[in-house]
């Protein structure tokens, strides 16, 4: 007879594996189940040994700004809480005045376009506790001044300042005009290709307002119809500069708060076609500004004496293929400044001093620098983040100015990233891998000790032993040509050698873009490792043309965009058929926006390879896209016509004979529906059978309510039926 415990306890031999063996599902994947926790809007005080963070219930609603000491990590005290204002629905977003005594407070915000949005904006002064509105209509981007007693902002292309004293708003421009006349803010291009929004930005005495101006009135103009507005549909019409197309004109003004005059900069002695940045120096009276040719292999650093107008050229830089701008400019006590350029081949960190000679390249060597923290003036350390332990990880260093004393301040191998405090004696590190979901802690600046972990996600990694989830294992795939090119397998944990298995490839691809990193789970990472659960092997590989790998490895690509890119993921793709354990009959690729544009190519000129292909938000053809992105890498259609058209997809579709979803939002401000409209046409004059989805009124990100459940639902059920 065998015993109750015997019975009991080959029923939980029998349940143990089950449990273990708990599969990912879309729902929980788009619910938010495998949400990590962090440091929300993680803001260094810089007048005090401090630091901010938004915290937000996410089952209340409510938010609030907490103080904490960075010695000591204890909370010092909450700055401010939406529950104890009627007025604020949330807290958006927060910045602080100079002093730090006062907050602007963004609540009710509109997103206009990638980065930028409207938001009504409220001083707080911390203090008294009290709560006043900057204007009664939503504005965008306001700025305190440096003495803390006006705020700059933007209202209908036109530019304002508010005094918070009095509470009177003043004009500094009026010509603004929706699609003519931008003042102070950038224009769609420049926003999505250069990064920012506002442009425009106080002095170091808060006497007077650097600004550019955009004169779009020559700009193409694009529309795009919204369905779910009305009886009709609503055209939405924007500038948008396609490749070889008119950008805005720009110029540089300078306003004086005192006289309430403004004075236009002249600039034509340089290479002024685009302004992609412009700050104040150290001297109150020297606006730093960087002007570029409509190639963008031309970079002049210039400053500008704000009395007079006077222009300066500081620096010069060219490239035989392209220049990316930064965030890095940074000037010193006595108006030095720190740069990183890409001028050896790998980009470094520059000293120069004030009057742009060189005084020091502070890092070298066969690796990139990939963030820069900042610069301690009592030290004379410099604290950045680069791949000098991998081209996959990232790690924090600080380093002497003069280049030596270099430091490894973080010993775990992964994606580091650093927050230090003001007197950067301490640093808060972002730790995570492909195996450890991000770990928050405290170090010491001058070694990297350990001080104490601040948060962690340990409850994240209970929650997912019970999947027994498919690892990503990182290699080097070398092709045939010889090229050594990073990836990433993730294999079913129940991975078996003598069988067979079908591997689905994703990739971006981009100029200067990475997506074999070591660092934790995206949301497409739980897609793969569901898909793994259901038998496939997942593989990603960064081909020629991603960063962090040097200048040479990525511009190798300049004018011939998707030719070397394409050709790597077919020859990795061959290399990874070859494997005794994949089926090369049954591999398949799948990309988003420039990876869309790879994955149609892929399944393309690479039709004897890929069965399948999946393009979301795709480029079709580069003439359709704007012109910052598109001619930095390609130069204009007219200079570049074969490399434009022999490697576009649209221009291809005689060559498909695999399996093609094609995927894209009606409302996408970025890469517009008429890419894939016209490569459906082209598909369909060339008689060649396809899947395709519209998603009405959504953007590149196709995202809202249900809809990336219903879209990955949508491209799960194409690869297990095509693939």
């Amino acid at each position: 007879m065998i015993s109750i415990k015997r019975v009991l306890f080959l029923l939980l031999l029998i349940a143990t594996p089950a449990l273990a063996q708990r599969n990912i599902t879309l729902e929980e994947i788009w619910s938010g189940a495998f949400r990590t926790q962090g440091m929300y809007e993680l803001h260094s005080m810089e007048n005090s040994n401090q630091y901010t963070v938004l915290d937000v219930n996410w089952a209340t609603g409510n938010s609030s700004v907490d103080l904490y000491d960075f010695k000591t990590l204890e909370k010092v005290s909450t700055l401010i809480s939406s529950k104890d204002f009627a007025e604020l629905n949330s807290i958006d977003a927060f910045t602080f005045s100079p002093d730090e005594k006062k907050m602007l407070i963004a609540t009710n915000t509109q997103p206009i376009y990638r980065h930028s949005f409207f938001a009504e904006y409220y001083i707080y002064d911390i203090a008294t506790k009290s709560l006043k509105s900057v204007a009664d209509i939503p504005i965008q981007e306001p700025v305190f001044s440096a003495d803390n007693s006006k705020v700059a902002y933007a209202h209908a292309n036109n530019l304002y300042y508010y005094d918070v004293a009095t509470g009177n708003t003043q004009a500094i421009t009026k010509d603004g005009e929706r699609n003519a006349i931008i003042n102070g803010i950038t224009d769609w291009v420049y926003e999505e290709e250069f990064a920012f929004v506002r442009a425009f930005d106080w002095n170091k005495a808060g006497d007077k307002i650097a600004y550019i101006r955009f004169d779009e009135r020559e700009v193409p103009e694009f529309t795009m119809e919204y369905y779910n507005m009305g009886l009709y549909p609503y055209p939405y019409t924007f500038k948008y500069p396609k490749a070889g197309e008119n950008n805005s004109k720009v110029s540089l003004h300078i306003y004086d708060v005192k006289t309430g005059t403004t004075k236009q900069i002249a600039l034509n002695s340089f290479n002024p076609y685009y302004i992609p940045r412009i700050k104040w120096t150290n001297d109150a009276q020297t606006l730093s500004v960087q002007l570029m040719n409509r190639h963008q292999n031309n970079l002049d650093l210039v400053f500008v004496d704000a009395n007079t107008g006077k222009t300066t050229g500081v620096l010069n830089e060219t490239d035989k293929a392209y220049i990316n701008i930064t965030d890095n400019l940074t000037f010193l006590k006595d108006n030095s400044f720190i740069w990183t350029s890409e001028k050896d081949g790998y980009n470094h960190i520059y000293h120069y001093n004030e009057k742009g000679k060189l005084i020091k390249q502070i890092t070298e060597g066969n690796w990139e620098v990939t963030a820069f923290y900042g610069f301690d003036d009592r030290t004379g350390n410099v604290f950045y983040q680069s791949v000098e332990n991998g081209s996959i990880n990232r790690d924090v260093y600080s380093i002497n100015i003069n280049g030596k004393r270099k430091t490894r301040l973080t010993p775990n191998e992964g994606t580091n990233e650093a927050t230090f405090s003001p007197d950067f004696d301490y640093f808060i590190n972002s730790y995570s891998s492909a195996t450890t979901p991000p770990v928050y802690t405290l170090h010491e600046s001058k070694k990297g000790k350990l001080v104490k972990t601040i948060k962690n996600n340990q409850g994240l990694a209970n929650k997912l032993d019970k999947y027994n989830l498919p690892k990503k294992k990182f290699t080097v795939i070398t092709t045939p040509k010889g090229h050594e090119l990073n990836a990433w397998m993730i294999k079913p944990a129940d991975f078996d050698p003598n069988k067979k298995y079908p591997v689905f490839m994703y990739q971006y691809s981009g100029p200067g873009s990475q997506e074999v990193s070591n660092q934790w789970h995206s949301y497409n990472d739980y897609w793969f490792m569901m898909l793994a659960q259901q038998g496939y092997i997942v593989a990603c590989v960064d081909g020629r043309g991603t960063g962090f790998k040097g200048a040479a490895f990525k511009k190798v690509t300049y004018k011939e965009l998707g030719k070397y890119e394409v050709e790597d993921q077919i020859d990795a793709a061959k290399v990874i058929g070859g494997y005794d354990y994949v089926d090369e009959s049954r591999i398949g690729i799948f990309g988003w926006s420039f990876g869309g544009f790879m994955s149609s190519n892929c399944i393309l000129k690479g039709n004897d390879v890929f069965k399948m292909a999946i393009a979301v938000a795709p480029v079709t053809n580069w003439r359709f896209y704007d012109t910052v992105y598109t001619e930095r890498y390609m130069q204009t259609p007219q200079e570049n016509a074969s490399g434009y058209d022999e490697n576009s997809p649209i221009n291809h579709v005689k060559k498909l004979k695999g399996d093609y979803l094609l995927v894209h939002g009606s409302a996408d401000d970025n890469v517009h529906l008429q890419n894939t409209m016209l490569m459906v046409e082209a598909l369909v004059q060339a008689n060649k059978q396809f899947d395709w989805a519209i998603y009405p009124d959504k953007n590149h990100g196709i995202y809202g309510g249900a809809t990336r459940l219903q879209l990955y639902t949508k491209m799960t059920n194409f690869i297990k039926e095509k693939l």
